[in-house]
């Protein structure tokens, strides 16, 4: 007999029933304001006992400091294989504890430290990724036919939110753009100025900044700018819908969330990455212009000129198809840790995480396909 040395008095008691069984009585108070006892203390005298009961025909008054104690004790029991019988438990502990039993351990609620060394979160990492990889194909596979829907004419999208998507991923991204457009324009002249004053031919400034904006920087830049600002939207807003079950009901009437969803997202980033690069190569250039005729005394009609001479129409084609695979890519990223989140409000946080750097990974990576692609196709 365990008991309290309050006025308001809990009880434990455990005896055996038999070779295989042990009953525990448990009477008095037991509330939150009290101290009461660890399971262990229950646990401790299982022995070999297969099965274990409750009797609480003693109970006065309980809360959930008897629901935490008893969710312990059920826990402990269950690690050691012990068949626990609930039948002495009150009705109202019994169903809560049935509802705490059908609702599944969020990730958040449990943090295993054990073993989180470098090697382990790479390894764990490594393991996730190849796990994730068929999933990533799936949803591939989904969105290409779902394209092949949208030219045949059946894939079903509001076109409002096609033109809701492109104002938001478009005009509304213009100032941000522009702001690290112009800086990087500044860095690029800056340091070309640099290598090329040591020869006297500060005028092939013109040549770096607009070809390195144009072919290159313009669309990379503008592609991590939309993965981190509309790549965590797509997310945010998909994982939201998950939590909310919106996108079961999606599926419930028929309606594909890939074509109704995730269509005009792909769509709408498509469209205006590519606008958005070339306004990116514009403000770069624009910014090397100033940085020449400030800084180096380089006249603007022969900065001006200089331009035209280096630029050729495959910089453009090469800079505007960069930016139409980008935009395909953070939009795949988005819509896919946003349909893969899960039903809680950290799922949503992970997801949008997820996406950007997933975005930017495939980036890089299709940055690099193509790169090579064209020096091999000599464009």
């Amino acid at each position: 007999m365990v008991q309290n040395s309050d006025e308001k008095q809990w009880q434990l008691d455990t005896r055996r029933m038999g070779d295989d069984l042990l009953e525990v009585s448990c009477a008095g108070r037991w509330c939150m304001d009290q101290d009461l006892p660890p399971a262990e203390e229950v646990v401790s005298e299982l022995g070999n006992t297969l099965r274990l009961s409750f009797n609480t025909a003693q109970l006065s008054a309980w809360d959930t400091g008897f629901l935490a104690f008893l969710r312990a004790v059920l826990r402990l029991c269950e690690e050691r294989g012990v068949d626990v019988d609930q039948e002495g438990l009150p009705k109202g502990v019994r169903h809560l504890l049935a509802m705490a039993a059908a609702v599944p351990e969020q990730k958040a609620a449990k943090r295993d430290s054990d073993g989180q060394n470098l090697f382990f979160q790479v390894g764990a990492a490594t393991i996730a990724f190849f796990r994730g990889a068929p999933e990533m194909l799936r949803f591939l596979g989904e969105i290409t036919l779902s394209f092949g829907r949208l030219f045949r004419g059946q894939a079903h999208f509001r076109l409002s939110d096609l033109w809701w998507e492109i104002e938001e991923v478009g005009p509304r991204a213009l100032v941000i753009v522009s702001v690290i457009s112009f800086l990087v324009g500044l860095i690029l002249a800056y340091l070309g100025a640099d290598q090329l004053r040591l020869v006297g031919a500060q005028i092939f400034i013109a040549d770096l900044v607009a070809i390195g904006m144009v072919r290159e920087i313009g669309a990379l830049m503008t592609g991590i700018i939309i993965a981190g600002r509309t790549g965590a939207a797509f997310a945010a807003q998909l994982g939201t819908m998950q939590v909310n079950e919106e996108i079961d009901a999606f599926k419930t009437l028929g309606i594909s969330p890939i074509d109704f969803l995730v269509l005009p997202r792909m769509l709408a980033l498509m469209l205006m990455v590519p606008l958005l690069t070339l306004y990116a190569g514009f403000v770069g250039m624009l910014a090397g212009m100033l940085v020449s005729a400030a800084i180096f005394d380089i006249g603007t009609f022969e900065y001006y000129i200089e331009t035209l001479r280096a630029l050729e129409l495959k910089h453009f084609l090469v800079g505007l198809s960069k930016g139409s695979v980008y935009g395909a890519m953070v939009a795949y990223a988005g819509c896919l840790r946003g349909m893969q989140c899960g039903r809680s409000a950290e799922s949503v946080g992970e997801a949008a995480t997820s996406a950007v750097v997933t975005g930017i990974l495939l980036i890089t990576i299709s940055a690099s396909i193509m790169t090579i692609i064209f020096y091999r196709l000599g464009i």
